[in-house]
């Protein structure tokens, strides 16, 4: 990240100093803090359209467009209307991963019912050894958490040697997601050069959102990805990581939305889904 030299009255050096040691926060973070505030954009927050209780329902109906979506974020994953693909958001811009295998930047008037992004300020970038698997990627990711309580985006890149994704296929009508998951398309990437899109969300997040990590996978030649299985790595990857500390949630207002029944607990449906078939 950038570093910029400011010169502060001392009556405001003195009171940020109050204000860090108050949250027990570093003077960066506050300040930082404080100019996305003012600027209109945030930092540390995560932007999330409708919840996975919804998606695990069946209310597929794209309800915002990918336009809106990258005005809130410029990382981030998600699904397009009628599960017509996985949503990979890197750099600023969105990209549809769709059954056939077919990798393409997104329309940005696309719409969808399901993504979480954020606008991704790296608390850390460092390096990590080679993973032989997704237990032993997350594992290296858990090392790395201060607490099971909030947010976190990861991103890792570097030269996988095995790569094990799927990607949605679209659904008719309004299937449970158990059940249109069992027509999704799943793929094995062999040497690749690319980047893992993740989110990991607390365990009280699961009537809302996706309980633990949510890894998706884009090559660097934007011509591969999807929802991540499994991967193997050919050596250290880098690993840049951010604390997310908000949390904006858009509800749909659609009639599928507001008729469904999400009195029911997703977890066992959406654990399920996320799985190979």
């Amino acid at each position: 990240m950038p570093n910029y030299v400011v010169n502060l009255p001392t009556l405001l050096r003195d009171a940020l100093e109050r204000e860090a040691a108050r949250v027990k926060d570093s003077p960066s973070n506050v300040v930082g803090a404080a100019i996305g505030q003012y600027l209109g954009t945030p930092a540390h927050t995560v932007f999330q359209v409708s919840t996975s209780g919804a998606l695990v329902a069946g209310v597929y109906a794209g309800v915002v467009s990918v336009r809106t979506i990258l005005n809130h974020g410029d990382f981030g994953l998600g699904t397009f209307a009628n599960l017509d693909g996985e949503m990979v958001v890197v750099d600023g811009l969105a990209y549809q991963v769709q059954g056939t295998g077919r990798v393409s930047v997104a329309d940005r008037e696309a719409r969808a019912p399901f993504a979480v992004v954020t606008r991704f300020t790296p608390d850390a970038d460092t390096t990590i050894e080679a993973v032989h698997s997704f237990e032993e990627l997350t594992h290296q990711c858990d090392e790395l958490r201060k607490s099971s309580n909030i947010f976190y985006a990861f991103r890792l890149d570097g030269r996988f040697k095995v790569v094990r994704a799927r990607a949605v296929n679209p659904s008719e009508g309004e299937a449970r997601l158990v059940d249109s998951a069992k027509a999704q398309t799943e793929f094995t990437f062999n040497e690749v050069e690319g980047t893992l899109v993740g989110i990991w969300s607390p365990a009280f997040s699961s009537a809302f959102s996706v309980p633990g990590y949510h890894f998706h996978f884009l090559s660097d030649d934007r011509r591969q990805g999807g929802h991540l299985l499994d991967c193997i790595s050919a050596g250290d990857l880098r690993l840049q990581y951010e604390s997310m500390t908000d949390f904006h949630l858009v509800l749909p207002e659609t009639a599928s939305f507001l008729n469904a029944d999400l009195s029911k607990d997703p977890a066992a449906e959406l654990a399920y889904a996320e799985q190979a078939h």
